[in-house]
């Protein structure tokens, strides 16, 4: 017990390092995180539109709609079939490699990686919802725009709720990638004070418990909105 005290003493209490892990985690792993899920979720909105017209046959012989559709059928085939810490590594050192904002590169990778799946969420969503809804809201005379935004898309987004909260989830713990572009995330930080201190046991067991407690926070908030919502339809 004195060891493991001891231990923790040294990986968290000494030189104040608890500072480091808080500055990791507040300003480079929720930030990204943060950065990364709104640029996902917009370019996966983007997406998923674009292919549910192509799939719908909205536009059958529109030479533009076809095109978009094959751009994204393409992105997300490759996002989907290729490792994220590759895409990650891809960003830094090849596209980007005159650039050091390392946290804009991880917002962006991470965000186009996540928009992948959120799209496929997100048209899953919007092909649920009955067809019916959406000639009745052109019936009325609204057009197909304004019919998904007010109409189609909030329903979807209330039916994809547990499934984009997982990718929230997941987002956040792969932010710990962030690590082989150098980035000083929690990960990083516990890699540096564990090379310090020459013992890494204390710090990953930390950072372990710290990312669990923010996916147990994060999975009771989206609990208590899907409860909400739950009621919401009910009134």
């Amino acid at each position: 017990m004195n060891n493991l005290q001891a231990q923790f003493v040294t990986a968290f209490v000494t030189e104040d390092r608890w500072k480091a892990y808080l500055e990791g985690l507040v300003q480079k792993t929720y930030v990204i995180t943060v950065g990364a899920l709104a640029f996902g979720i917009v370019l996966g909105i983007l997406v998923a539109v674009i292919r549910t017209i192509h799939d719908q046959n909205i536009g059958r012989n529109n030479w533009l709609i076809n095109f978009l559709n094959g751009i994204c059928q393409v992105y997300t085939t490759i996002i989907r079939g290729t490792p994220m810490l590759v895409q990650l590594m891809v960003f830094y050192f090849v596209i980007f490699s005159s650039s050091r904002a390392k946290v804009a590169i991880s917002i962006l990778a991470l965000g186009i990686n996540s928009g992948a799946y959120v799209a496929e969420i997100i048209r899953s969503g919007i092909m649920s919802i009955d067809p019916g809804q959406m000639e009745a809201g052109r019936s009325l005379g609204l057009g197909y725009t304004q019919v998904m935004r007010s109409v189609i898309i909030p329903q979807a987004i209330k039916n994809i709720l547990p499934a984009l909260g997982n990718e929230m989830i997941t987002l956040f713990k792969d932010t710990s990638l962030v690590t082989v572009i150098g980035v000083t995330d929690l990960t990083k930080v516990a890699q540096t004070i564990g090379a310090k201190t020459y013992s890494y046991f204390m710090p990953m067991i930390g950072i372990a418990l710290i990312y669990l407690l923010n996916v147990i926070v994060l999975t009771r908030l989206l609990g208590i909105l899907e409860r909400r919502l739950r009621r919401s339809d009910r009134t």
